[in-house]
């Protein structure tokens, strides 16, 4: 099979990876063609760096949400895109959960990557709509992480949403409670 990624981006990643002295962990399970990938703990710019690269070199075809604007301009549109820009109409009056759910029913392929924290500080609340986007699609959850102590990139359990947010959010916060990000004091605790 034909790797979806471009060749620049792979070889990129792989340098990136070689020249800071990150490995591949654990990636997506090949049978799983559409999920909700969440990222965590995000504590650092870098973050979305080692991730992008981490999903190149798995060669997995994740994409981000950001507002349509980024997509249109000249170059920088074309660029946002090749990382995995998907863009989002945020000035119509529409939920973006419900945005994403429709996503998931017109692709056989599609991973959404969120970072449920919302933000490089530390925050005891993550925000519900990776967990509903999810659950609404019928699509599993997928523990993207970045272990910045090992240096290792990689996917953790999948994980299948019962409908039960509060048990279900804590099983997935005591996972990357064991993943130390860039600045451990702003992780999941």
């Amino acid at each position: 099979m034909a790797r979806r990624t471009s060749t620049f981006w792979y070889l990129f990643s792989k340098f990136l990876f070689w020249i800071t002295g990150w490995r591949l962990g654990s990636v997506v399970p090949p049978t799983i063609k559409q999920g909700m990938m969440i990222a965590a703990p995000h504590t650092s710019n870098w973050d979305f760096l080692f991730a992008r690269a981490a999903f190149f070199l798995m060669d997995v075809d994740v994409k981000v949400t950001i507002k349509k604007e980024w997509t249109t301009i000249p170059v920088l549109g074309a660029l946002v895109r090749s990382l995995g820009g998907l863009a989002v109409d945020r000035s119509r009056n529409n939920s973006l959960v419900d945005g994403m759910v429709q996503l998931f029913k017109q692709r056989e392929e599609l991973v959404i990557l969120i970072t449920p924290e919302g933000t490089r500080s530390y925050q005891p609340k993550w925000r519900k709509g990776f967990y509903h986007a999810a659950l609404g699609a019928g699509v599993p959850i997928m523990l993207g992480y970045l272990d910045y102590k090992k240096k290792e990139a990689g996917v953790g359990p999948v994980f299948w949403p019962t409908g039960d947010y509060e048990k279900d959010v804590e099983e997935i916060k005591a996972y990357y409670r064991t993943k130390t990000g860039r600045f451990p004091e702003k992780g999941v605790r």
